[in-house]
């Protein structure tokens, strides 16, 4: 027998061991794909079964992991929480995250408006969107990174009676966080910002931008203590630019926040258009006006785009020689 009759035999061999290879691996990731469906069923009740255990209603509605055999979907109709204890409620519509036999470590998720949310010391609030997404990139012990993405995004007072009052609206809002050592890195972009004068006293801001990185201090643990107050943080603003047609104002430089809630920072700012700056400024605080207006008309003297500490001791707050008043405690 000559070695070209003996190939198809070995040939066909080689094929059936392939075949029975992919039909054991696909096996094994069925039996795995529907373990982590049950899996993430079982994790959600249990969660839910805990809270309602210490006195909170929550609530995933409709549960269903959906996509085998390549995506792995996990979708609720709405969210619901409610500790009675502490007066806190939140609402929302749709959940649906997604991730891909291409992209396993990286889901997306997406969140149907609106978030209805109510808390002590504050008005109840209805905050909508056109399109939410969150998009995560897993790791261990923390995640990479975690970007929220939201367009057409709106906010407003919700109140049992009488009349909403609108509170903001943007474009575009972009938000991301990640780790970087002990500490968290907080980038962000938003476009189109409005917000309602009738939100703030009367007091008129025009529309604008804002872009900005910062990065808080022993972050991680802040984060996993799960502290809610500033005081007692440090921030390093990397970059914070706010722009509002010809107007820009942009600083960078180290901030942070005593035990009694007072700020320090040593900043340094840079003014693009003073005069259009000065306009600004005094239509959102008209009882500073003409002290406004005549510092930024020094300010003009030292071009277009002079820079200068914005300096704030106490929470009082001067840039260069001017003063500016004083920063309230911050909880």
């Amino acid at each position: 027998m000559t070695s070209s009759e003996q190939r198809p035999p070995k040939a066909r061999r080689g094929l059936l061991w392939l075949v029975l290879a992919l039909l054991v691996a696909f096996g094994l990731y069925s039996a795995g794909w529907f373990w982590l469906a049950e899996r993430v069923r079982g994790e959600a009740a249990q969660t839910i079964a805990a809270l309602n255990g210490k006195g909170i209603d929550a609530e995933c509605t409709n549960l269903t992991v959906s996509g085998y055999p390549l995506r792995f979907a996990v979708a609720c109709d709405g969210l619901a929480y409610e500790d009675d204890a502490r007066n806190v409620a939140a609402t929302s519509g749709k959940l649906s995250a997604v991730a891909t036999i291409l992209r396993p470590f990286s889901p997306s998720a997406e969140f149907r408006g609106p978030l209805r949310t109510t808390a002590p010391g504050m008005a109840p609030l209805w905050i909508d969107w056109d399109r939410l997404t969150a998009d995560t990139g897993l790791s261990w012990p923390l995640p990479s990174s975690l970007r929220l993405t939201a367009e057409g995004l709106s906010g407003q007072t919700d109140p049992e009676e009488g009349d909403p009052v609108s509170l903001f609206s943007a474009g575009k809002a972009e938000t991301e966080l990640r780790p970087n050592g002990q500490d968290l890195v907080a980038s962000g972009r938003f476009g189109d910002v409005e917000i309602d004068a009738d939100a703030i006293g009367g007091r008129m801001v025009p529309p604008f931008d804002a872009v900005g990185a910062a990065t808080l201090k022993n972050g991680i643990a802040v984060l996993q203590a799960g502290t809610k107050s500033l005081r007692g943080q440090a921030i390093e603003i990397a970059n914070l630019e706010l722009s509002s047609g010809e107007a820009r104002v942009a600083l960078s430089g180290p901030l942070s926040v005593d035990a009694d809630g007072l700020i320090d920072a040593r900043l340094n700012i840079k003014l693009t258009n003073p005069k259009a700056i000065a306009g600004i400024l005094s239509g959102i605080i008209p009882e500073q006006k003409p002290q406004i207006e005549q510092g930024f008309a020094a300010l003009a003297m030292l071009g277009s785009t002079p820079s200068m500490p914005l300096v704030i001791t106490k929470g009082k707050a001067s840039l260069g020689f001017i003063p500016l008043g004083k920063i309230g405690a911050v909880e």
